[in-house]
């Protein structure tokens, strides 16, 4: 017999909590649970699912942000579910959810407030960005573990009371040929380790040209060029910095106003304010941990490029420290290359 149930024009809402070796479902409809299964990490098994028991209907579904990235709701997407991510620290949640926390808990929470239209969606870029975006983020992580190898040696140096004759804060050619020269240590197992380490450190710098020469290879064959060139127009931006910024926001124009760029960034004080009692509490810890250390690095060098940057700089620093003045013309760099993304133009440096 012919099954003629239809759930045309009526609303299903599905959280998924996602794990590597299976996903919890709920679906909920009409502000109720109706369903709460286990299925394998596949989301045409969701979808062939969904379209038999409920067929004709709209459905719509929400996972949280983390291992599995954007691939789940591109895929589920195609097979028409609108899917959408959300961050898990705006998920509203109560006392007793924190207290008995469990897949399904987790779940018919993600489907309950998709359903009463709590949650905000995480931004999905395009898929050509969000490649650029991942060797962006190995070359920041090469960085990281090249200076552990060069904290590394010099805690070799110091461990043996090696006194060096200069030092050079950029590790050139040249220090690190001396660093293989020293003798002091012989033929012992220390000057192998220290050999090592040195080797180590030369395949990281080996490494990190590799990866620099690929970002600028893709930046051009995704036509992502025009934009870079536009952010290095900035004073205090090079083309590592440019690679962060534009791989980190891939649109500008998801920010509706400047206030909310500054929050993604992370540039925004924390704070605490109940009846009389207000007091900040510093920059917010919530951010993008790429982009907020990029801009502020980016605005220590813009400080010494720009002398209005450099004059307003100066005036901070009569009522801050030097660190807390650095935000506020982080803020004014980033305003900068916002103006220059969305106007397509060169920033043209102001005179004083």
């Amino acid at each position: 017999m012919k099954n003629n149930i239809s759930f045309k024009n009526q609303n299903f809402f599905i959280g998924i909590d996602v794990h590597k070796k299976s996903w919890n479902i709920s679906i909920r409809h009409n502000n109720m649970l109706i369903k709460n299964f286990s299925i394998p990490p596949e989301p045409h098994i969701l979808a062939n699912y969904l379209f038999k028991n409920f067929p004709h209907a709209n459905f719509f579904a929400v996972y949280e942000m983390g291992f599995s990235g954007f691939w789940i709701a591109r895929t589920l997407k195609q097979l028409n579910i609108n899917t959408i991510i959300v961050n898990p620290a705006d998920i509203p949640t109560s006392n007793k959810e924190k207290d008995r926390k469990s897949d399904t808990i987790d779940s018919n929470k993600l489907a309950r407030e998709l359903e009463n239209n709590n949650i905000s969606p995480v931004y999905i870029p395009d898929i050509n960005i969000q490649h650029l975006r991942s060797l962006s983020h190995l070359y920041h992580k090469t960085v990281q573990n090249s200076t552990r190898v060069k904290n590394r040696i010099k805690g070799i140096i110091h461990y043996y009371g090696i006194k060096l004759p200069f030092h050079s804060s950029q590790w050139s050619n040249n220090f690190i040929q001396y660093l293989k020269s020293i003798d002091i240590l012989g033929n012992s197992p220390a000057k192998i380790t220290l050999d090592l380490l040195i080797d180590e450190l030369l395949l990281y710098r080996t490494h990190l040209a590799d990866i620099l020469k690929k970002l600028k290879y893709f930046v051009k064959l995704y036509n992502f060029h025009y934009i870079i060139k536009n952010i290095m127009s900035v004073p205090g931006v090079g083309f590592k910095s440019a690679i962060t910024i534009f791989s980190e926001i891939g649109d500008m124009n998801r920010f509706k106003n400047f206030d909310k760029l500054k929050y993604y960034v992370g540039l925004v004080p924390s704070t605490y304010a109940s009846g009389e009692t207000s007091f900040d509490r510093g920059i917010t810890f919530r951010r993008n941990k790429y982009l907020r250390y990029v801009i502020i690095e980016s605005a220590w060098v813009a400080i010494r490029k720009d002398s209005a940057l450099l004059f307003c700089f100066n005036n901070l620093c009569k009522r801050m420290r030097k660190q807390e003045a650095i935000i506020r013309i982080a803020r004014k760099l980033l305003s900068r290359i916002r103006f220059v993304w969305l106007n397509n133009c060169q920033y043209e440096t102001g005179i004083l």
